[in-house]
């Protein structure tokens, strides 16, 4: 089988306030760190034997903070995942996250020689009154040298990731992040704008009347950073994900496309598609607890919380995530794994937002429709549309 491989790293130096991803508060010297890693090397095997891995095409090492490992814990870990890959058939993409406050030179030429192809680095926003209020760790004033070595040390090889509807951010301050940005030519821009997940600190804070722009500003903001990042060669391949040619990130790109990946680590998921059909699938997901996970038996895989995916609720993922991606679903695939394409799954829904002239493609067979940039802008109305029809009797999808 082919797989990727996804490692969930939960240390981080501080939690910003909008943050709701796993993870714990981790101090030079904490020795589960080092316990993280021999737990990762040793389950990581285990993990491809027990799925019958024979081809891993990408890595993403994510969190948390993977740098706060410094660069020991990342050459450790590096080399004890990357010695349970074939040398003649190694990853065409591996990637690691990092924060600016923990990527110095040590790490990153860590980075570098153990195999990494692709470094993805928080930057957020340089406007350091938005840092300070949601939380942000680190120094505003701090970002603009790591950003040079990253690109010193990567060179386009390196993605960075921005926020719109920060608190205090206006339409100058985003102008002023891009603006900054780009001068260090990266090949990958994520521009997220900022949510207020339920129970992080930021939804407290943001009950605050004017403490984040409203709707309606914060829409804008975002659509004047993509505007932004278009004008100076960046395209939009996904939701909130832009890239120079040849720079896209692979790993996102399985899984857009619902192709099967191995989570490790805790909170980490993985979905496994069957070869059968109609197609179904499995979602292994890690527990949610560092000291847990570090327990005997937690692999990560079989044994942890499992998720059946039967076919309905398949297809419905598969143009949840699907729809994401600029070109559309994988269409060829999904024919394959479903019996019919996606326009026949949802002709109605083809229909009504093609002639809105938000929808194209999907004219031939393994054309899947796709979502033009405009149509982007309403994926969740697009999506509902969608699974109503899907759940319609008429669907026939057994």
């Amino acid at each position: 089988m082919e797989a990727s491989l996804y490692i969930h790293v939960p240390f981080c130096a501080g939690t910003c306030d909008y943050c709701d991803f796993y993870s714990v508060p981790v101090k030079p010297g904490d020795k589960r760190t080092g316990s993280f890693i021999d737990a990762v090397s040793s389950r990581a095997e285990a993990l491809l034997r027990d799925f019958a891995v024979t081809k891993v095409p990408t890595v993403y090492i994510g969190g948390g903070t993977p740098s706060v490992l410094g660069a020991e814990g990342t050459e450790r870990l590096l080399a004890a995942l990357g010695a349970l890959l074939p040398p003649s058939d190694l990853p065409r993409e591996w990637t690691v996250e990092a924060n600016p406050e923990s990527a110095g030179r040590p790490f990153l030429e860590a980075c570098r020689m153990g195999g990494v192809t692709r470094l993805s680095l928080g930057v957020q926003t340089f406007h350091e009154p938005s840092r300070r209020a949601v939380g942000r760790t680190g120094r505003g004033s701090l970002v603009p040298g790591r950003l040079a070595l990253a690109r010193e040390i990567f060179g386009a090889s390196f993605s960075a990731d921005l926020l719109s509807g920060l608190p205090l951010q206006d339409e100058d301050t985003l102008r002023r992040d891009i603006d900054t940005l780009l001068e260090y030519e990266p090949g990958h821009v994520s521009l997220y704008s900022l949510t207020v997940a339920p129970g992080a600190p930021l939804e407290e804070k943001s009950r605050v009347p004017g403490f984040l722009p409203d709707a309606d500003k914060a829409d804008l903001l975002w659509i004047t950073g993509r505007d932004m990042l278009a004008a100076s060669g960046y395209e939009q391949y996904e939701v909130s994900n832009f890239a120079r040619p040849g720079r896209r990130c692979a790993h996102n790109i399985r899984y857009w496309r619902m192709e099967n990946w191995l989570g490790l680590g805790p909170a980490a998921s993985g979905t496994v598609i069957d070869g059968g059909f109609p197609a179904a699938g499995r979602r292994f997901t890690g527990v949610s607890d560092l000291d847990a996970w570090l327990l005997p038996g937690n692999s990560g895989g079989p044994g942890d919380a499992v998720e059946f995916l039967d076919t309905p609720v398949l297809m419905k993922e598969s143009l949840l995530m699907g729809f994401r991606y600029a070109e559309g679903p994988a269409g060829e695939l999904f024919i394959k794994r479903f019996g019919l394409s996606v326009e026949e799954a949802v002709p109605q829904t083809v229909r009504k937002w093609r002639a809105r002239g938000l929808l194209s493609g999907g004219l031939h067979k393994g054309d899947a429709p796709r979502l033009s940039a405009g149509g982007l802008l309403f994926l969740n109305p697009f999506l509902l549309d969608a699974f109503a029809e899907l759940s319609a009797p008429r669907s026939g999808v057994s």
